[in-house]
Protein backbone atom coordinates (compact mmCIF):
# COMPACT_ATOMS: atom_id res chain seq x y z
CA UNK A 1 0.00 0.00 0.00
CA UNK A 2 0.75 3.35 -1.22
CA UNK A 3 2.67 5.38 2.00
CA UNK A 4 -0.19 8.30 1.98
CA UNK A 5 -3.08 5.90 1.46
CA UNK A 6 -1.76 4.07 4.60
CA UNK A 7 -0.97 7.03 6.79
CA UNK A 8 -4.73 8.62 6.05
CA UNK A 9 -6.16 4.80 6.68
CA UNK A 10 -3.93 5.43 10.44
CA UNK A 11 -4.73 8.64 11.03
CA UNK A 12 -8.58 7.78 9.80
CA UNK A 13 -8.31 5.20 12.59
CA UNK A 14 -7.00 7.76 15.02
CA UNK A 15 -9.31 10.06 14.95
CA UNK A 16 -12.25 7.60 15.55
CA UNK A 17 -10.67 6.52 18.38
CA UNK A 18 -10.08 10.27 19.67
CA UNK A 19 -13.62 10.96 18.75
CA UNK A 20 -12.27 13.92 16.64
CA UNK A 21 -15.33 14.31 13.97
CA UNK A 22 -14.49 17.46 12.30
CA UNK A 23 -11.00 15.92 11.25
CA UNK A 24 -12.19 12.07 10.77
CA UNK A 25 -14.79 13.66 8.07
CA UNK A 26 -12.54 15.33 6.22
CA UNK A 27 -10.16 12.37 6.19
CA UNK A 28 -12.99 10.16 5.04
CA UNK A 29 -13.83 12.68 1.87
CA UNK A 30 -9.93 12.07 0.99
CA UNK A 31 -10.29 8.67 0.82
CA UNK A 32 -13.62 8.79 -1.27
CA UNK A 33 -12.45 10.87 -3.55
CA UNK A 34 -8.97 8.56 -3.47
CA UNK A 35 -11.44 5.31 -4.10
CA UNK A 36 -13.74 6.84 -6.70
CA UNK A 37 -10.50 7.60 -9.04
CA UNK A 38 -9.72 3.69 -8.38
CA UNK A 39 -12.56 2.61 -9.05
CA UNK A 40 -13.09 4.71 -11.89
CA UNK A 41 -9.90 3.93 -13.41
CA UNK A 42 -9.24 0.28 -12.23
CA UNK A 43 -5.79 1.19 -10.79
CA UNK A 44 -4.40 1.12 -7.40
CA UNK A 45 -2.95 5.12 -6.65
CA UNK A 46 0.48 5.50 -6.08
CA UNK A 47 1.49 8.78 -4.07
CA UNK A 48 2.53 10.72 -6.93
CA UNK A 49 -1.39 10.44 -7.91
CA UNK A 50 -2.69 11.32 -4.42
CA UNK A 51 -1.03 13.87 -4.21
CA UNK A 52 -2.51 14.92 -7.63
CA UNK A 53 -6.19 14.47 -5.95
CA UNK A 54 -5.31 15.87 -2.59
CA UNK A 55 -3.87 19.10 -4.74
CA UNK A 56 -6.66 19.48 -6.92
CA UNK A 57 -9.06 18.98 -3.35
CA UNK A 58 -7.06 22.16 -2.27
CA UNK A 59 -7.59 24.06 -5.01
CA UNK A 60 -12.13 23.65 -5.11
CA UNK A 61 -11.63 24.47 -1.78
CA UNK A 62 -9.71 28.04 -2.27
CA UNK A 63 -12.50 28.38 -4.94
CA UNK A 64 -14.79 28.12 -3.15
CA UNK A 65 -13.28 30.14 -0.16
CA UNK A 66 -13.12 33.04 -2.77
CA UNK A 67 -16.82 32.15 -3.42
CA UNK A 68 -18.12 32.56 -0.08
CA UNK A 69 -16.72 35.51 0.76
CA UNK A 70 -18.36 36.94 -1.72
CA UNK A 71 -21.23 36.07 -0.74
CA UNK A 72 -20.36 37.25 3.27
CA UNK A 73 -20.91 33.33 4.27
CA UNK A 74 -17.80 33.26 6.44
CA UNK A 75 -18.44 30.47 8.81
CA UNK A 76 -18.91 28.53 5.24
CA UNK A 77 -15.34 29.89 4.27
CA UNK A 78 -14.16 28.97 7.87
CA UNK A 79 -15.07 25.40 7.45
CA UNK A 80 -13.12 25.46 4.29
CA UNK A 81 -10.25 26.85 5.50
CA UNK A 82 -10.65 24.25 8.05
CA UNK A 83 -10.49 21.34 5.44
CA UNK A 84 -7.55 23.04 3.48
CA UNK A 85 -5.13 22.62 7.10
CA UNK A 86 -6.02 19.14 7.38
CA UNK A 87 -5.13 18.23 3.49
CA UNK A 88 -2.47 20.54 3.63
CA UNK A 89 -0.80 18.21 6.07
CA UNK A 90 -0.66 14.77 3.95
CA UNK A 91 0.87 17.36 0.94
CA UNK A 92 4.77 17.86 1.21
CA UNK A 93 6.01 21.02 2.03
CA UNK A 94 5.71 24.59 -0.15
CA UNK A 95 8.07 25.64 -2.09
CA UNK A 96 9.73 29.19 -1.11
CA UNK A 97 8.94 31.86 -4.45
CA UNK A 98 12.72 32.16 -4.27
CA UNK A 99 12.44 28.30 -5.17
CA UNK A 100 9.68 28.16 -7.77
CA UNK A 101 11.41 31.09 -9.78
CA UNK A 102 14.71 28.84 -9.79
CA UNK A 103 13.07 26.03 -10.80
CA UNK A 104 11.12 27.91 -13.93
CA UNK A 105 14.47 29.52 -14.50
CA UNK A 106 16.03 26.39 -14.75
CA UNK A 107 13.29 24.75 -16.66
CA UNK A 108 12.94 27.48 -19.59
CA UNK A 109 17.18 27.37 -19.44
CA UNK A 110 16.66 23.29 -20.30
CA UNK A 111 13.42 23.89 -23.20
CA UNK A 112 16.58 26.14 -25.11
CA UNK A 113 12.74 28.24 -26.61
CA UNK A 114 11.48 31.29 -26.56
CA UNK A 115 8.32 32.91 -26.72
CA UNK A 116 5.20 31.78 -25.81
CA UNK A 117 5.07 28.36 -28.16
CA UNK A 118 7.41 26.64 -25.41
CA UNK A 119 4.77 27.00 -22.01
CA UNK A 120 3.43 23.57 -22.95
CA UNK A 121 6.81 21.94 -22.83
CA UNK A 122 8.17 24.08 -19.62
CA UNK A 123 4.83 23.46 -17.94
CA UNK A 124 4.98 19.83 -18.60
CA UNK A 125 8.54 19.89 -17.08
CA UNK A 126 7.68 21.84 -14.23
CA UNK A 127 4.27 20.24 -12.95
CA UNK A 128 5.50 16.59 -12.03
CA UNK A 129 8.19 18.68 -9.78
CA UNK A 130 5.75 20.86 -8.35
CA UNK A 131 2.60 18.56 -7.63
CA UNK A 132 1.52 19.88 -4.34
CA UNK A 133 4.36 21.81 -3.91
CA UNK A 134 3.13 24.90 -5.37
CA UNK A 135 0.19 26.49 -6.70
CA UNK A 136 0.33 25.37 -10.31
CA UNK A 137 -1.87 28.23 -12.32
CA UNK A 138 0.56 31.06 -10.08
CA UNK A 139 3.51 28.69 -11.50
CA UNK A 140 2.15 29.13 -14.41
CA UNK A 141 1.43 33.12 -14.61
CA UNK A 142 5.32 33.07 -13.80
CA UNK A 143 5.81 31.50 -16.99
CA UNK A 144 3.96 33.25 -18.78
CA UNK A 145 5.61 36.09 -17.33
CA UNK A 146 9.34 35.19 -17.80
CA UNK A 147 8.86 34.01 -21.33
CA UNK A 148 6.81 37.45 -22.47
CA UNK A 149 9.79 39.43 -21.22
Amino acid sequence: MPVLKQQLTDDMKAAMKGGDKPRLAIIRLINAAIKQREVDERVEMDDDQVLAILDKMVKQRRDSITQYEQAGRTELADQEQFEIGVIQEYLPAALSEAEIAALVDEAIAASDASGMQAMGKIMGTLKPKLQGRADIGAVSALVKQKLAG
